[in-house]
């Protein structure tokens, strides 16, 4: 069997309303032989479901080239749909059928003409300061038979559209979070199962959102616009060809809806007895209604949506309603989540149910609120009474593991009519972890539920206090353990789209993107490396080329920036830096942690000018990669300089200095040797605890085991008192806290006015997990998975590990198991069109390494060669999945990562 599978474009199946005018297509290869790889292919494209006459074909084309395959010499116009099919040959001169046949539909593509104008319900209606939201409508009638209908809209603020009654799509939060003064996303809908010939209606519900809601601890509001609009086209296809458009103008109608407050902060009001029933529906008499303002708003800023939507992902149940202490009645859904609470009720007319969310429970087990600052996550809703009512919010969420209720009846607190609502991007997730230690899972568990807590639409930091925004320094730290977990290269290339037009003229990267927070809040050391590290970081781990391509300006912006800043040409030793953050061998009373900023910004100048080099190589730019390899040997030099005493000793001695400057390559080879000594010792010193902050503790236990000293790391991972990584585990924590001690030994907290639950960033540790412990590793040389490197390393007392990543090109797997009489198996799967690399730890001698139950080596189909390595037997393969055995021999290895 060899065919061609799982067929994408930009990543997606089946997409509609996409952006590009050259699309890339990927597929997979699927056969049940080894060593299969793609020589040539071929991928026709048509404008109809028939492949008569194609519009475009590649002819055969002899490449592996099996994913972001760009369809160069296609030039994609607007609203159209488009057929495509793919087949390839491998390395036997084999031919695969063609794949099922797929499409890709593309929206209103950026600087095409809009009919639509945008509207507004008008000021007499609702003031600017009104906390109100409207509706808005339109009746329209249509001819028959009709065969294709699309609707292209987007808002000032959010949308929720309706058609003859029903809800258009299954997105929520559009058209999203961008940098709204440079970008405002579209979006395309399929209604043609919606519209009917004869009386129709549209209707549309709007919220302020983070247009106009408000944003940050500032409480600031309306930084985008104080006005709430919608554009939106349906387009109408009829069976003889002709269309029709119908769009916003001035014959909308509009009223006030029964949302009476919403804010992504502070919840929702609903009063249910303000509903305008039918309003979306034809024949709905709107003779009350008002009219709709036109307002001046231009259309170069549109674009289609680039990430995937936020969805309803999943629900949680109750697992307890409990009263506290204080008396407040409490469910408890066993799990710190984001999204909202469907719940269905019924009562009387008027009467107000309250519902408001929390992520702990204080010391006593009661309610507790403090650490939301002055979020108020409140849901209230009044009965319109007369039968069952079922509510969820429109355009709020709530972070929460803990509802407090108020006005509920005993009879209306039956858990079975309360369900949470998980809500993130609805990326693909696509990495799987665990071990034979229920604790590690359980921080695997925890770390995957802040990837979904905190990949809404941008990479915020927290979701639940008055913050919520997207912290660079955060995302950067982190997208190397997102990368493992979910596919987030389409979610990081908008949200990079964004960075890069944020930046100041002079490259500066403002602290959080989309930039709220004022003029000053630019340019700190390993927040602004986001520009740099984020795009190459999706380059290793997806092959996405086109992503280095289009920040490439951004990334040198930003470096030329940085080397604008220092007193000296290469060092980074003046502004403001947010140093290592929330480091615990901080002075007292300072978040900033004790290794010297001007060395952190420093160590990071010289890792963005090598990451930067090496992109420049990527993408060909030969006289760029030379500047900025000469950069980097100065750069490294000034550090030398500065931060290093002859005799190779660090000038900083905390944990974090000496990580940095091991983890970004910035010592030659005494000086190293001697770091990674001394950090060892300062490991010892603290009984192997961390003392690093937001900076140093991503790159920790990478260090440890690039130099050896994978019994540390371990260590470092299976600490179960303060400050650990289990620590917050042995509390109770279903997701990655902001501070090791959020809760205190005692039950008390660390603080009322910082301490996030849900806290992505020392999450980053799950990339180790993957990398290290399991053993998959991507190759920059061969990114995306091309070329894998399994390299495991067993200890910590596990006796088994397996990592499992959906790959672009298919399923990576690594497995291994150790015996208890010694014995080590190892179970790798190397999709087609990919090679590996395999390390098999604990071996010295290839002639005593079994594959399956008794093939040796040199005998085993697939294999190219094994030899016996430094740091144990080294196989290279191709695809398969293969079982390797052996006696595991711990007092020979060498230990290397």
């Amino acid at each position: 069997m060899f065919s061609v599978t799982d067929v994408r474009c930009e990543y997606l199946h089946q997409p509609i309303g996409i952006g590009e005018r050259k699309p890339r297509i990927s597929w997979r290869l699927a056969s049940d032989e080894r060593a299969v790889s793609q020589t040539a292919y071929e991928i026709e494209v048509s404008n109809e479901n028939d492949f008569a006459q194609p519009c475009w074909t590649s002819g055969k084309t002899a490449s592996s080239q099996s994913v972001h395959v760009e369809l160069s010499g296609l030039n994609a116009t607007s609203c159209k749909r488009y057929f495509y099919r793919v087949r390839a040959w491998n390395q036997a001169g084999e031919m695969t059928e063609w794949s099922e046949t797929a499409y890709w539909e593309t929206g209103k593509l950026e600087g095409e003409p809009w009919i639509g104008q945008w509207i507004s319900a008008p000021r007499s209606l609702l003031p600017a300061d009104a906390s109100h939201l409207p509706l808005l409508r339109k009746s329209f009638s249509l001819k028959s038979p009709i065969t294709k209908a699309r609707i292209y809209v987007t808002a000032l603020g959010l949308y929720e559209l309706e058609l003859n009654g029903q809800r258009v799509g299954d997105c929520y939060f559009t058209p999203g979070w961008t940098s709204y003064d440079h970008t405002i996303q579209t979006q395309t809908y399929d209604v043609t199962e919606l519209v009917e010939s004869g009386q129709n209606a549209i209707g549309a519900w709007l919220g302020n959102g983070w247009y106009k809601g408000q944003l940050g601890w500032e409480e600031r509001s309306a930084i985008y616009g104080d006005r709430l609009a919608l554009l939106l086209e349906l387009h109408i296809t009829y069976a003889d060809g002709s269309e029709e458009v119908v769009a916003t103008d001035s014959s909308w109608q509009s009223a006030k809806g029964p949302i009476t407050m919403s804010e992504i902060y502070h919840g929702e009001t609903y009063d249910a007895r303000l509903e305008l029933d039918g309003f979306s529906s034809a024949g709905y008499n709107s003779v009350d209604w008002h009219g709709v303002e036109t307002i001046k708003q231009g259309y170069d800023k549109l674009k289609p949506q680039i990430n995937e939507p936020v969805r309803a992902v999943q629900t949680v149940r109750p697992v307890e309603c409990l009263t506290t202490p204080k008396g407040e009645t409490v469910i408890d859904f066993g799990q710190n989540l984001v999204g909202w609470v469907r719940f269905s009720v019924t009562g009387a007319a008027g009467t107000t149910l309250t519902l408001q969310h929390a992520e702990i429970l204080d010391a006593e087990g009661n309610f507790y609120t403090e650490n939301l600052r002055t979020a108020k996550q409140t849901i209230q809703y009044t009965l319109k009474g007369g039968g069952n009512e079922i509510y969820e919010p429109h355009f709020t969420f709530q972070g929460f593991r803990y509802v407090r209720l108020d006005g509920f009846k005993e009879e209306q607190l039956d858990l079975r009519h309360f369900e949470a609502v998980v809500l993130h991007s609805d990326f693909e997730e696509t990495g799987t972890f665990q071990c034979s230690d229920p604790m590690v899972n359980q921080l695997q568990s925890n770390i995957r539920w802040g990837l979904k807590g905190n990949f809404l639409d941008v990479p915020t930091d927290c979701p639940q206090r008055d913050e919520r925004l997207g912290w660079t320094g955060d995302a950067q730290m982190f997208i190397g353990t997102a990368a493992y977990l979910a596919n987030v290269a389409p979610f990081f290339t908008k949200w990079l789209s964004d960075l890069a037009a944020e930046q100041r003229d002079d490259g500066a990267v403002p602290f959080v993107v989309p930039h709220v927070l004022g003029d000053e809040a630019y340019a700190s050391a390993a927040w602004g490396d986001a520009a740099v590290i984020c795009p190459w970081t999706v380059y290793v781990n997806f092959g996405d080329r086109r992503i280095l391509e289009r920040q490439y300006e951004s990334m040198k912006r930003w470096v030329s920036y940085i080397q604008a800043q220092g007193e000296h040409e290469y060092l980074w030793n003046t502004g403001f830096h947010f140093g290592d953050w929330l480091g615990l061998d901080a002075k007292s009373g300072d978040y900033v942690g004790a290794t010297e900023r001007d060395f952190i910004a420093s160590a990071f100048y010289g890792y963005s000018v090598e990451l930067l080099r090496k992109t420049a190589v990527v993408l060909g730019r030969e006289q760029d990669a030379a500047l900025y390899a000469e950069l980097k040997e100065k750069v490294v030099a000034a550090f030398r300089n500065e931060f290093v005493t002859p005799s190779g000793r660090l000038a900083a001695s905390t944990q974090t200095a000496h990580v940095l400057a091991l983890m970004f390559g910035l010592l030659d080879e005494a000086a190293e040797k001697r770091a990674a000594d001394r950090l060892h010792a300062l490991l010892e010193a603290s009984r192997f605890h961390l003392t690093t902050g937001f900076v140093g503790t991503p790159y920790m236990n990478h260090v440890l085991s690039r130099h050896g000293m994978h019994d540390a790391a371990y260590k470092l991972l299976q600490q179960q008192d303060y400050p650990s990584w289990l620590y917050p585990v042995t509390k109770g924590a279903t997701t990655i806290w902001e501070h090791w001690d959020g809760i205190k030994e005692d039950g008390s907290f660390w603080s009322r006015d910082m301490n996030s639950f849900n806290h992505y960033a020392y999450g980053a540790i799950g990339e180790w997990l993957y990398r290290s412990v399991a053993g998959i590793q991507t190759v920059e040389d061969a990114p995306g998975y091309k070329h894998i490197r399994f390299a495991p390393v067993p200890g910590g007392g596990l006796t088994w590990a397996e990592g499992k990543i959906d790959s672009m090109y298919g399923t990576v797997r690594s497995c291994w198991r150790m015996e208890d009489d010694g014995e080590f198996q190892l179970e790798v799967c190397i999709p087609p069109n990919t090679t590996a690399e395999i390390c098999l730890p604990g071996v010295f001698d290839v002639s005593t390494v079994k594959e399956g139950s008794t093939i040796p080596l040199n005998e085993a189909n697939g294999i190219h060669s094994a030899v016996d390595g430094d740091a144990g037997v080294v196989i290279q393969a191709g695809s398969g999945e293969y079982t390797f055995r052996y006696v595991y021999h711990n007092s020979k290895a060498k230990q290397g990562s």
